[in-house]
């Protein structure tokens, strides 16, 4: 199956420019590195990600996730995570497409598949099939003639998205767009708290949010992000307030505008996630002239 993937290599090499390409296919990048990677620390959006060579590393909650040739990575909710490529040279670069996952689409496909429903993770690495590389080719040749995308590209990417429904993923896929599950009430109370996220935040109100008692809220919260809800709100804190170091804020301010009200916690706490106190981190990428906030395929 591993020489399906050629002609998909040749194809997102010739269409590609740097490290990360959104190309003229909706929802479509493309990421190529030619070396491997200190670990990124960013949100992983719904997507699909189909590595076509090398290999890469996700770290989400305390599981790590590895993809290669040979599998494909899936989230089906907004994530804080953790990537790294740990496979990738010059002479054969890491190569990745990407295809965010919109819930249109898969609300629409939802009668088309098996109704078998499991609750689980909203992120998960599974074995590449011929079928989906078969359906990504056809997406994917549309850069080679773009005249057809508007026309040919959402039926190749439904059939893509019909295969992951497919697939094991497909019961997470499922329940995220279906009304009333578990996985979309936990997806409405990390709706609420990005928005809130510099606020204090009580399970009991969370739970209510996504219409659950504070203890099963909890447990299914868990099990869908493999992590607590505060331990989610602290990963979005600390990451905003990398972006306002990266823009020149100093470390107290950055603290207080994401919510810190002590100083020293928010260093601490700052140096355990990205691995250097914030004002050393903000002093490295502002002279790299780089915002490493994206975690992208």
């Amino acid at each position: 199956m591993l020489h399906d993937l050629i002609p998909l290599r040749a194809l997102a090499l010739r269409h590609t420019a740097g490290y990360l390409t959104p190309t003229s296919i909706p929802h479509v990048s493309i990421v190529v590195s030619l070396h491997a990677t200190p670990p990124t620390v960013g949100v992983y959006r719904p997507m699909l990600c189909l590595v076509l060579q090398g290999a890469k590393e996700a770290t989400i909650g305390g599981r790590v996730l590895r993809y290669d040739e040979a599998s494909y990575f899936v989230t089906s909710l907004d994530l804080p995570a953790s990537g790294r490529v740990v496979e990738a040279s010059r002479e054969r670069p890491y190569i990745c497409l990407c295809l965010a996952l919109e819930p249109e689409p898969l609300t629409a496909l939802l009668p088309e598949v098996p109704q078998n429903e499991t609750q689980g993770a909203a992120f998960a690495v599974s074995p590449v099939t011929a079928e989906l590389l078969a359906a990504w080719l056809r997406l994917l040749a549309l850069l080679d003639s773009p005249t057809d995308i508007p026309v040919l590209a959402p039926l190749f990417e439904r059939e893509i998205l019909y295969r992951l429904l497919q697939g094991p993923q497909g019961a997470a896929l499922r329940q995220i767009v279906r009304a009333g599950s578990r996985m979309s009430q936990v997806r409405r109370a990390i709706g609420w708290i990005k928005a809130h996220f510099d606020q204090p935040i009580r399970i009991e109100t969370l739970a209510e949010k996504a219409g659950m008692s504070p203890a099963t809220f909890h447990r299914h919260f868990k099990a869908a992000t493999a992590m607590s809800p505060l331990q989610y709100q602290k990963n979005l804190r600390l990451q905003e307030a990398r972006r306002l170091l990266v823009g020149n804020r100093d470390a107290a301010h950055a603290a207080f505008a994401v919510g810190y009200e002590s100083p020293s916690q928010f260093s601490r706490e700052y140096a355990r996630l990205f691995g250097i106190p914030p004002a050393r981190d903000a002093l490295r990428l502002q002279g790299a002239g780089t915002d490493e906030t994206a975690a992208i395929g």
